[in-house]
């Protein structure tokens, strides 16, 4: 079952072969979980579960030649925004090219991290608008592309390219603001690629 495409495996998982779902679970749960802890905390295993299922429930959706990836962090991203829409009182519209996932008030994340620049850039990507959050993460962390990010957010992959440029400065200054010493922010601003791996790494790593 190791060699069959993740499109195979979701067939059959469809079909009720509880194994090939439990294979595409062993594949994609460390990157789904990482989507969520950096922006809801201990509440992220619940929205590991429901992109999962959701994903098998939107299986007729899926077009023909997708790629499975892109779509399962679609489905987790609907997840996310439904999560912080039902915390909200009903009639509430939320923007979330506004609103951060400390503004929604997300849990926090437990995180030791020994090195400063680690902890800041969290700090400053939860206090982001979330959906500058969410593009800067596909990017940096699970490598995806802005015409990957497009088909994940449903959006124009011109638009994606100029919401990552926004994203980086929103962060940039974000890190300046959260930081006093200039020297930590222009290691971290410079180095973005290489700092948000190291966070990856060590959100990976600490307990949830």
């Amino acid at each position: 079952m190791g060699g069959d495409d993740d499109l195979q495996l979701l067939e059959r998982w469809q079909a009720g072969v509880e194994a090939a779902g439990a294979e595409l679970f062993r594949r994609y749960y460390p990157a789904i979980l990482r989507f969520f802890r950096s922006k809801v905390g201990p509440q992220a295993p619940d929205l590991v579960q429901r992109t999962f299922l959701g994903c098998l429930e939107a299986r007729p959706r899926i077009r023909e030649g997708a790629n499975f990836r892109s779509f399962l962090f679609g489905v987790a991203r609907n997840v996310l925004l439904m999560h912080f829409r039902g915390s909200r009182r009903e009639r509430e519209r939320i923007d979330f090219t506004e609103r951060s996932a400390e503004d929604l008030g997300a849990s926090p994340v437990s995180l030791l991290a020994r090195e400063r620049e680690a902890q800041l850039l969290l700090q400053a990507l939860r206090s982001i608008p979330l959906e500058y959050q969410i593009v800067l993460e596909l990017y940096y962390w699970e490598g995806l592309n802005s015409r990957e990010i497009a088909d994940i957010d449903g959006t124009p992959e011109p638009t994606i390219r100029t919401r990552l440029r926004r994203a980086k400065l929103r962060l940039e200054a974000r890190l300046g603001e959260l930081e006093s010493n200039p020297q930590v922010v222009q290691a971290t601003a410079t180095n973005l690629e290489g700092w948000a791996r190291r966070l990856r790494e060590q959100l990976d790593r600490s307990p949830s």
